[in-house]
């Protein structure tokens, strides 16, 4: 039996503009400032396609975090001119980012779990 998935034009145009956006980040890119591993993990993109909100995901500590998220936030033009060259569509929507601290979060469950499970392990060893 085959289940087919059908999603709207939104959602399709949504993860087009995931997978530019995180080439152009990690590839094109060339401020010595990003450090860090820098992960898009969703687009949202409004109905009428004129704005879409990228969610960022870092991994480092806050100070490099905030410095990598600085300079993503400058180079929105550059990033919006590259999806305009790299994507087929009418109008390229504004963007803006946010950031996803999801997975930063996850990672502090985890290690906490993992803390209860062992707790005769001294911090460190």
């Amino acid at each position: 039996m085959k289940i087919k998935v059908e999603f709207s034009r939104n959602e399709r145009i949504a993860e087009e503009i995931k997978k530019v956006v995180s080439e152009i980040i990690n590839y094109d890119l060339k401020d010595p400032r990003i450090e860090g591993l820098i992960t898009v993990t969703n687009v949202d993109v409004t109905k009428d396609l004129r704005h879409a909100t990228i969610f960022i995901s870092f991994y480092g500590d806050n100070e490099k975090r905030d410095t990598t998220f600085e300079v993503l936030q400058n180079a929105k033009g550059f990033i919006r001119y590259e999806l305009a060259n790299r994507l087929r569509i009418k109008y390229v929507p504004e963007i803006s980012f946010k950031l996803d601290k999801s997975i930063e979060y996850g990672i502090h469950i985890s290690k906490l779990l993992e803390e209860l499970k062992n707790p005769n392990q001294e911090e460190g060893n």
